[in-house]
């Protein structure tokens, strides 16, 4: 990870004019960049976590588990360093960093309909989210209440972000942040916590589940995408680390690096016990989200769920806020809209509802991780980071480095592809039986 030749000259600049102008101030400390990325990669994922090993299996889905923290922490300080690879030059988005690197107009192409994808996909996935737990902490809050339909709760927690959306920057969404960053610590906890209390249940299996040797392969495939949607944080991690300030003794990228390993420690807490431990519990016959079978005590539980509405409140707001940053710069650029509060309440607004209509409308929560997963998250964490750096490093033909990049891009796109179709078959599968806007 260490660079052997000097960055070559921009081939786009993105100036700190600029961001003044459209953006937040970079006032942000080491802390925040730790609880953002928490938000942005500690969500719906963990929960789900338990189901794909159910697929894998013990020694390959702890292979893969362990693989994928350690991958994504290295393409992750990868992201870090290159936020300020040219002296003088801050790359604030994804797309800027990509311009530089492939192109202006082939950069625009690689990077920026994978970011979109995860940022759209995981706003689309914490819409149903959302709306599940709401479901599932009314209905053991109150055993006696009138049940509604799903796609009912989906909109009320929907709803919720047409207010919300509405706040300027990532600055103004830091306190969101971090109740969300704290929510999902806590019930991740719960949820091995609960996995512990409840014990085995009896004649507990992990034996791979029956099934058709051609559906099995799939679900697999889905799994690894399931893996991959848990580490999807570095879409956002450079919009993040823009709102850090930078001056030649004390670069962006030392806070933004400290707190990322912090984000990461967070993250290994919350990943990992609850992965093992909720497959230990229930096995092969675990659910997509853990929290589901876990029943007693009814308050602990309906309080885990709470927690997650309200830690998926603050992550599609992490990720929501590069997407309206794009379409605002677009509408204002393009078809000279006036800036102002007028244009961000018809951009977010007509964000929010799209979101929300697709997820009332696809609420297959599993099978959406793994399409998601592989067709958006792996690229971006995974790959696309060690391709950056391979341009921009170049570091000596069969080095460490060399050969680290070259297995992380190889791992990535292998789960992108596999995790890609058998996200989309499932979706495919499991929509044949069920019934829309239920």
């Amino acid at each position: 990870m260490i660079s052997s030749s000097p960055p070559p000259a921009p081939k786009e600049v993105p100036s700190d004019e600029k961001w003044a102008e459209d953006g937040p101030p970079r006032e942000a400390k080491w802390w925040y960049s730790t609880f953002h990325t928490v938000t942005a990669m500690v969500g719906a994922g963990v929960l789900s976590l338990p189901y794909a090993m159910a697929y894998l299996g013990w020694g390959p889905g702890t292979v893969v588990m362990i693989l994928s923290w350690c991958i994504t922490l290295n393409t992750m300080w990868q992201m870090i360093q290159l936020h300020e690879c040219v002296p003088g030059v801050r790359f604030d988005r994804y797309k800027d960093l990509g311009k530089h690197v492939f192109g202006p107009k082939l950069g625009a192409w690689i990077v920026l309909p994978q970011q979109l994808i995860v940022q759209v996909g995981c706003d689309i996935v914490y819409m149903v989210t959302g709306g599940k737990c709401l479901m599932k902490f009314m209905e053991i809050a109150c055993t006696n209440c009138t049940r509604i339909r799903q796609s009912y709760w989906i909109c009320i927690f929907g709803a919720i972000h047409f207010f919300l959306s509405q706040l300027p920057n990532f600055n103004a969404v830091s306190g969101v942040s971090l109740a969300a960053a704290i929510m999902s610590l806590s019930y991740s906890t719960i949820a091995w916590v609960g996995c512990v209390g409840k014990g085995r249940v009896p004649n507990v299996s992990y034996a791979y589940k029956a099934t058709s040797p051609v559906d099995y392969m799939f679900r697999v495939f889905n799994a690894l995408g399931q893996v991959s949607f848990a580490y999807a944080g570095h879409a956002v991690v450079l919009e993040i680390q823009a709102t850090i300030p930078s001056t030649p003794e004390k670069p962006s990228k030392v806070p933004m690096w400290k707190g990322a390993v912090w984000a990461y420690f967070v993250n290994a807490l919350c990943y990992f016990p609850v992965a093992f431990i909720g497959y230990w519990a229930f096995g092969q016959d675990v659910d997509d989200n853990v929290l589901v079978g876990l029943e007693r005590p009814s308050w602990l539980i309906a309080a885990a769920n709470l927690m997650v509405v309200v830690h998926v409140i603050g992550s599609y707001q992490v990720y929501a806020m590069p997407v309206f940053d794009l379409m605002e710069q677009k509408l204002v650029k393009t078809w000279n809209f006036p800036p102002g509060v007028l244009l961000r309440f018809i951009v977010r607004t007509t964000y929010v509802a799209f979101t929300l209509f697709l997820g009332v409308t696809f609420p297959f929560f599993g099978d959406l991780l793994g399409f998601f997963g592989g067709f958006g998250f792996a690229p971006t964490s995974y790959f696309l980071p060690s391709i950056m750096w391979l341009k921009v490093k170049k570091p000596r033909r069969f080095s460490t480095s060399w050969w680290i990049n070259w297995a992380c891009i190889f791992i990535g796109v292998f789960i992108m592809i596999a995790s890609t179709v058998g996200g989309l078959r499932n979706i495919v599968a499991d929509s044949s039986s069920y019934e829309f806007y239920s």
